[in-house]
């Protein structure tokens, strides 16, 4: 299992439980509190079902796997376990398409999108794409509810490294006190970066973005709701791949 934000593996953990499947587990060691407490409280409840459950520290002999990982580690996956039945999930990165109609509210939940868990999930929007001669004031301005990781040691040490890189370079950019807007044709951004691309024709570019296998999500009206990229529903597959389908397909 992953382990950049709490219970990450959570819903693969409930494909598999939920499923005849016998379930074996390895939590991530950045994530490995809250998911075996789970279990553990389960296993109170009814440890007659539990009994198909099993968390273990090396995952030899199973019949099929289910791993998540950075684009390094997928390759290290699939050298282990490409020869099994397998979903295997790289790095991928969100984006925003914006019509340049949003309300401030729309704004202000885009923020959370953009903010939460920064640097830490997949489904952060680490690129807008926004029409021509699109006003960015109102967007600055909405994501000032953020302003306070001005604060946060960490995440302004990177601000000031971005700020200072592009100064340096004599770079064109837009901040207040807590992004740095910079357009750029990459959809993976650093932290306290978020980058932005003009379009003329949305449909060429949503299709285009449809069949981008970097992106997990497309936040905008139509698509993800704003606000909504970080809290994915029961029926919102990584990747886009079901993995009851790929369990169901094991027999």
């Amino acid at each position: 299992m992953a382990g950049n934000i709490p219970l990450v593996g959570f819903h693969d953990f409930l494909c598999v439980f939920l499923s005849p499947h016998r379930l074996a587990f390895k939590c991530s060691s950045k994530d490995d509190v809250l998911l075996p407490a789970m279990v553990q409280y389960l296993n109170s409840i009814n440890p007659d079902i539990m009994k198909e459950v099993e968390q273990k520290e090396m995952l030899k002999n199973c019949d099929a796997y289910l791993a998540t990982g950075s684009n390094h580690t997928a390759k290290v996956f699939k050298s282990y376990f490409g020869k099994y039945p397998h979903i295997i999930r790289p790095n991928k990165t969100s984006v925003a398409v914006l019509s340049g109609q949003e309300t401030e509210e729309e704004l202000s939940l885009l923020a959370d999108d953009v903010y939460q868990y920064f640097g830490l999930g997949c489904r952060n929007v680490t690129k807008i794409f926004v029409p021509d001669d699109y006003p960015f004031e109102p967007l600055l301005q909405a994501f000032r509810k953020y302003d306070y990781l001005k604060d946060h040691n960490k995440y302004r040490n990177n601000l000031d490294y971005q700020l200072a890189l592009y100064i340096l370079n004599n770079q064109y950019y837009m901040s207040n006190d807590s992004v740095l807007l910079i357009e750029h044709e990459s959809i993976f951004s650093a932290v306290s970066v978020l980058h932005y691309s003009y379009y003329s024709n949305q449909d060429t570019l949503i299709d285009a973005l449809q069949n981008n296998p970097n992106i997990q999500t497309i936040v905008g009206q139509g698509f993800t709701s704003f606000g909504a990229a970080q809290h994915p529903g029961i029926s919102d597959f990584a990747d886009g791949i079901d993995t009851v389908e790929f369990l169901n397909s094991l027999f």
